[in-house]
């Protein structure tokens, strides 16, 4: 079962690596970055917002779409992807979260 996914538990894990299970492989991305945004004014109190940036191989470009990631103390859980930039040398992916807090 996975943790809770927000901003502080994938804080800890950032430069860790998550398996995503394709068939007929499995493709590893790193977790390079977690940005946390501010409060807006005409925002509905008690949301949490951040987005998570993961790194990927140059050879193989993931379309935008819902993913099963695996992370060793993170467990397994589905994340909604979007490829934001790169080339032949690695592809750069943001997943946004936006949701009440519990």
């Amino acid at each position: 079962m996975p943790v809770n996914l927000t901003e502080a538990e994938f804080s800890k894990h950032v430069g860790s690596k998550f398996l995503i299970k394709l068939e007929p492989q499995a493709l590893e991305l790193e977790l390079v970055e977690v940005k946390g945004y501010l409060p807006q004014e005409n925002e509905q109190a008690g949301m949490e917002r951040f987005s998570v940036f993961f790194d990927g191989p140059g050879h193989a470009r993931l379309p935008q779409r819902l993913y099963p990631l695996e992370h060793e103390l993170m467990g397994e859980f589905e994340i909604f992807l979007v490829p934001i930039s790169g080339d032949e040398r690695g592809f750069r992916y943001e997943a946004v979260f936006n949701y009440f807090r519990k």
